[in-house]
């Protein structure tokens, strides 16, 4: 599959996974906008995706920020006519007891990893409905499926990322926009590099039948997928990409 004079916007794309995808899909074909709040990591994406030979532009924006990413937007549509793919790949995280979670961290993390979401599928989530054509992919997590101990905040915000993701399918199907999700495994980022050489690592990795964390790059087939204009009857999914976790029970 190809994705070619396709345009796609990577919120949370100058990093991790983001980051990954954004490459991915720009050796796929597509032009790329990978936006974050950092200007220098934004126009350091746009030269590396230009590299690639594909187009691309630096502008960088905050999920939790519904002008800058409406000016986002207004950018990319004057410069490429129109966009086609959303990803959705902004996130936070923090580990802590649940007890000691104040409602200001609770608030900051959903404001991200949630309302972000909604905020980036409805300022281009419109602009794809007025144009009848359209792929968003969600970012969403294991544990979206599973609790993960101490990360209550960061477990709530993922599993309505999935249940965000089911609804908006629905109600945009009859307008040719798909909304899918992603559920990465453990892939090694900035976001958890704390915790893949913990015990909590070690537990995860004994837990994944393949015996290794993934590596960004292998999401991205999944993204080709869900972006390409070929993938017309897949909508409202989250799709495991997790070294067969979801799947297991006893390894040994």
């Amino acid at each position: 599959m190809r994705l070619d004079g396709m345009c796609a916007v990577v919120l949370g794309g100058t990093t991790g996974i983001g980051r990954a995808l954004a490459l991915g899909l720009a050796r796929a074909g597509a032009d790329i906008v990978a936006s974050s709040r950092s200007d220098d990591a934004t126009a350091a994406m746009a030269s590396e995706i230009q590299a690639t030979g594909r187009r691309s532009l630096a502008v960088s924006s905050d999920v939790t920020d519904r002008d800058s990413l409406e000016r986002l937007r207004q950018a990319v549509l004057a410069t490429f006519g129109s966009v086609e793919i959303l990803v959705n790949s902004a996130g936070v995280t923090r580990r802590l007891p649940t007890l000691d979670v104040d409602e200001a961290t609770w608030n900051s993390i959903m404001d991200v990893n949630l309302t972000g979401t909604l905020r980036g599928c409805q300022v281009f989530g419109a602009h794809m409905l007025e144009r009848r054509f359209g792929r968003i992919i969600n970012i969403a997590s294991l544990s979206s499926f599973v609790a993960f101990t101490e990360v209550a905040p960061y477990c709530a915000s993922k599993a309505a990322v999935a249940a965000l993701t089911r609804s908006l399918a629905v109600e945009w199907s009859p307008h040719n926009v798909t909304v899918n999700a992603i559920a990465p495994g453990v892939f090694p980022t900035a976001l958890n590099s704390r915790i893949i050489d913990s015990p909590r690592g070690k537990e995860l990795l004994m837990r994944t039948p393949m015996a290794r964390f993934g590596a960004p790059e292998e999401l991205v087939t999944t993204a080709v997928y869900l972006a390409a204009r070929e993938t017309t009857y897949t909508t409202g999914q989250v799709i495991a990409v997790d070294g067969g976790m979801l799947a297991s029970g006893v390894n040994q």
